[in-house]
């Protein structure tokens, strides 16, 4: 079991290092983001969206909810709950160039992006402010698990609800087989060839391998004060979508 407390790049030796050395990546590769995350996923993380919408559609459904897709990347996630959503989305990510990436999606939709640049561990928003928050494949890129978790619990309403899509660690020998040899060797040589940074590539198995499982996630969303934890395993357990709620006073 993985006892990581946030990412940690190569040649980082600080969360100040490691937040600066994910921002610059993920700069480096946001014009062919979408296009390597649908080949490489073979357009399962479609499929992983449809159940982070399906169990926050309660909290999409009110008029007055107000949601935020944290680390919304190029904005798949947030346009996809806006699908459902009778309020607008907002978004939020530190990379300058993603979000540029999500306006534009936006726009070409005809959607409404409600879009801001900001960290995960000091987010500009008021705490007991939001209603749920969600964070697809980018929680595992924070500098600081146990500070990231504190922060959205935060900013989150008494009765708010986290829900975590990210990468896991599949249970059954077969599928950790198979899933270690594509992360390890497929991964990162394809998206090598389609993003040209392989630096990139290497970190994306590497980072999958030292964060914390299924069980031990949801333990540290108990320790930050998240009540009826719950996770869902996805394709084999290649993913785990993770669901907390901020307790009620009293």
């Amino acid at each position: 079991m993985t006892t990581a407390s946030g990412t940690t790049p190569p040649g980082t030796s600080s969360e100040r290092q490691a937040a600066q050395w994910v921002q610059r990546i993920f700069t480096d590769i946001a014009p062919k983001y979408d296009l390597i995350n649908h080949v490489l996923s073979f357009n399962i993380d479609r499929v992983w969206r449809r159940a982070l919408r399906n169990r926050l559609a309660p909290v999409l459904s009110r008029p007055d909810a107000k949601v935020l897709d944290l680390c919304c990347g190029t904005g798949d996630v947030m346009l996809d709950l806006q699908t459902v959503a009778a309020a607008p989305v907002m978004g939020a990510d530190f990379c300058h160039q993603m979000l540029v990436s999500a306006q534009a999606k936006a726009a070409r939709a005809g959607r409404r992006a409600p879009l801001f640049e900001a960290d995960a561990l000091q987010l500009p928003i008021a705490s007991a402010t939001l209603d749920a928050i969600s964070i697809s494949f980018g929680f595992r890129n924070l500098a600081n698990y146990t500070a990231g978790l504190d922060e959205l619990h935060r900013v989150l309403k008494p009765g708010g609800v986290l829900a975590i899509l990210e990468f896991s660690h599949p249970p059954g020998l077969l599928m950790r087989a198979s899933y270690g040899f594509y992360s390890r060797v497929l991964l990162p040589a394809i998206g090598s060839v389609l993003s040209g940074s392989r630096e990139a590539y290497a970190y994306l198995p590497d980072s999958i391998g030292k964060f914390p499982g299924a069980e031990q996630l949801r333990g540290m969303m108990e320790a930050a004060g998240f009540t009826a934890t719950e996770f869902q395993a996805l394709t084999g357990g290649v993913a785990a979508l993770h669901l907390g709620t901020k307790s009620m006073p009293g």
